[in-house]
């Protein structure tokens, strides 16, 4: 991708989130839908997914919060506003927080995520500010299937209900996402896939929008937040099979990110490793200016320069390889620690392409064990991530015990202890595996 602005932002840029951070604050509480998803009551500061936060700020706060991390964070080049509601219910503080950002530094990248709703109102104050990227959670395109997602709708002091509701909403989405395209500025579209109401229909939604001009089509698998209508009602979140066949289908219509942790609303540095509940971690980093930032990003760019192109042609037969990783582009997590992994396809010449992430229970907890408590909490963990896994032939990790490892390997999982960039250790390790089995498994 030729423009920097992508090049640099994590979440546009599948290459761009090995090296490069991001940091939300979380100015706007307030919101104007109510997705049955959805219950911003509930925080846990272990917990990663959009709505989340520990604590609301001021824009003030929030503006010293980023110029305080921007200097110990060089890798810091996108700073965004996605809740906990949303952001374009809380116009002003969001777009003074912006200001205050931008009166730092003004070529900070700036990004605001959105339910759309409001986003006709304001496409003027967005381009006025600069702001690069803008993200959109648009989950259908038939008011028939957006009725079972949002339960209400309130606009301009009218509350909507049902189908009225979902159809006044998409209308909004649409005109929204047209109008950015023909302001410029790139527009991503989220959308969270629920199994038995939105899967088979995503498809069509990545087909209208990117007809308006959107840039890409970010699907994420339905988290049941604990008191939401769907957790109460038994909803079920989509196998990692089903997510794949979905974005599957939704890539050969436009560009599809595979790449999303689904962030909290407070959420500070690389993709998989959240810094915003330890802040200590980056307390006495190295401090750097802007000169010094700005050096440190553009060595960033040259090295992501530096990646080779995926050649052409079929990826049948390739094998899937997780990877426990805390980001950087490296493998530096021990499996017991991991809450997440990246899913990889290995084509037999070593070239491999990302093809999602699997969010997990940590099975180790601390404990003399790691995880295998009296309860027999561990036992489920590790059960449930093996389930998640069980089509992956190895997995990459720093470290790994004897027991996990050999139960690992009982279930067709081979662990492979290894440190270093995630892009040579696959080669290898999918050439070695290769050479050994024979291609078999």
């Amino acid at each position: 991708m030729s423009d920097s602005a992508v090049l640099k932002h994590p979440c546009y840029s599948e290459q761009a989130h090995h090296h490069f951070a991001r940091m939300h604050a979380a100015v706007a509480p307030k919101c104007n839908i109510r997705c049955n998803y959805c219950n911003p009551k509930f925080d846990c500061v272990n917990e990663s997914r959009p709505g989340v936060v520990s604590q609301v700020l001021s824009p003030e706060e929030a503006a010293d919060q980023v110029v305080w991390t921007m200097s110990r964070l060089p890798q810091l080049s996108v700073f965004g506003i996605a809740g906990p509601g949303d952001p374009l219910a809380n116009a002003d503080a969001v777009f003074r927080t912006f200001r205050l950002v931008s009166e730092h530094d003004p070529d900070f990248h700036l990004c605001l995520s959105t339910n759309g709703l409001m986003l006709p109102d304001y496409i003027e104050q967005i381009t006025e500010l600069g702001i690069r990227h803008v993200t959109v959670t648009m989950n259908a395109v038939d008011p028939a299937i957006g009725a079972r997602v949002y339960e209400k709708v309130f606009y301009d002091g009218v509350l909507y209900n049902g189908e009225e509701a979902a159809r006044l909403l998409i209308n909004r989405q649409l005109l929204g996402i047209e109008m950015l395209a023909k302001a410029g500025i790139l527009c991503k579209v989220n959308s969270v896939h629920i199994p038995e109401v939105n899967g088979e229909h995503l498809a069509e939604v990545t087909r209208t929008v990117k007809k308006l001009g959107a840039f890409s089509h970010n699907i994420m698998p339905l988290i049941l937040s604990p008191g939401s209508f769907y957790a109460k009602q038994g909803y079920r979140v989509p196998t990692g099979e089903e997510s794949a066949a979905v974005q599957q289908a939704s890539s050969e219509i436009m560009p599809v990110m595979r790449h999303c942790r689904q962030c909290r609303a407070d959420a500070v540095g690389m993709l998989g490793d959240d810094l915003s509940q330890a802040p200590d971690l980056i307390q006495n980093a190295v401090l750097f200016d802007k000169a010094g930032r700005d050096a440190h990003q553009e060595m960033l760019v040259a090295r992501m320069n530096k990646s080779v192109e995926l050649a052409e042609g079929s990826w049948d037969g390739a094998v899937k390889v997780a990877v426990a990783t805390r980001g950087s582009g490296q493998i530096n997590q021990h499996f017991g620690h991991a809450r997440e992994f990246l899913i990889y396809e290995a084509r037999e010449s070593g070239e491999h392409r990302l093809v999602g992430v699997r969010k997990v229970q940590a099975y180790c907890n601390g404990l003399a064990d790691c995880g295998e408590d009296e309860g027999g909490s561990g036992v489920r963990i590790f059960a449930e991530t093996v389930h998640m896994l069980k089509d992956c032939i190895m997995l990459l990790c720093s470290g790994i015990g004897k027991a996990p490892a050999s139960k690992l390997k009982h279930a067709g999982i081979m662990p492979i202890v290894c440190k270093g960039d995630i892009d040579s250790q696959l080669r290898d390790n999918v050439k070695f595996y290769h050479y050994f089995a024979g291609g078999c498994r």
